[in-house]
């Protein structure tokens, strides 16, 4: 628990992270970046969580970064000399990373999304694997409206999910994408009635995930990620390295046989990653 979000993991594997400032919109304030990289990255460090569900409290998901935030300048802000500049770029990469660790983890991240996905929220939500969302949910790249660019993913992430012109029609304009336009254009995976059918939603889909080799996933999203960073032949040639270090025929027996005999298949957790790394 943080006084941003809530963390736990079940016995099936399935770690759930929801924001719970519902009175301040789950906004971002500087602290909830570090604790959130954290959280993310222990679990991707201990192995035992196998999906990770992100959802949230109240009438929207998240409203982005705090604005106050912003007010008053302050040494996050300081761009008054070359030397502070340069700073400000090490702590904006810094803030990147931050979502970057959804990207880069062993297991899989589904994003549940009611009302408002507002700036830093749609940054979030674009880092993950998958999405889903309420009938009145909306997508909005908030900082053209308060006269900045979108500088932590949203801008890099999003146009290899939908068509780059419907991103700078959202980046320019500011302008609200609807859940409905969000499932045409495939932002989304699927649109539910409320934050109850949502939820219910991802944490299925999350039971579905759980239930297959943690070997076969991690490998499946490193896979993926190669492939939409690289070109063709490239993501084969290290799929053909990538496949080499992870096939299992003790995975691949377990499965089959619990399909066989109408049972859940029983696999080992990934190990976890050695301390000091």
């Amino acid at each position: 628990m943080t006084d941003f979000f809530h963390l736990a993991t079940d016995d099936a594997g399935i770690a759930h992270l929801q924001l719970n400032r519902p009175e301040r919109m789950n906004t971002m304030a500087p602290p909830f970046f570090p604790a959130f990289r954290d959280a993310v990255q222990a679990l991707n460090d201990s192995g035992r969580a196998r999906v990770l569900v992100i959802s949230s409290t109240g009438k929207h998901f998240s409203a982005g970064m705090a604005l106050d935030t912003f007010a008053g300048g302050g040494p996050m802000l300081d761009l008054k000399s070359s030397r502070a500049r340069l700073g400000f770029q090490e702590g904006l990469r810094r803030l990147m990373a931050c979502f970057d660790v959804l990207d880069s983890a062993r297991l899989p991240v589904l994003c549940a999304i009611q009302g408002g996905c507002i700036g830093g929220a749609l940054d979030l939500a674009a880092a993950c694997d998958l999405r889903y969302c309420t009938a009145d949910a909306f997508f909005c790249i908030q900082e053209i409206n308060v006269g900045m660019a979108a500088d932590l993913g949203v801008l890099q992430r999003l146009p290899k999910l939908i068509a780059p012109g419907v991103v700078r029609e959202l980046a320019y304009t500011g302008e609200r994408l609807s859940a409905a336009r969000a499932l045409e254009l495939g932002l989304v995976n699927a649109v539910l009635a409320d934050a109850d059918a949502l939820l219910a939603h991802a944490m299925t889909a999350a039971r579905s995930i759980a239930a297959k080799s943690p070997l076969a996933i991690a490998g499946s999203k490193l896979a993926l990620n190669q492939a939409r960073d690289h070109g063709t032949a490239a993501a084969l040639a290290q799929m053909t390295l990538l496949q080499s270090a992870i096939f299992d025929t003790g995975e691949m027996a377990e499965a089959i046989a619990a399909w066989k005999d109408k049972r859940d298949p029983r696999f080992d957790p990934l190990p976890p990653v050695p301390d000091g790394l």
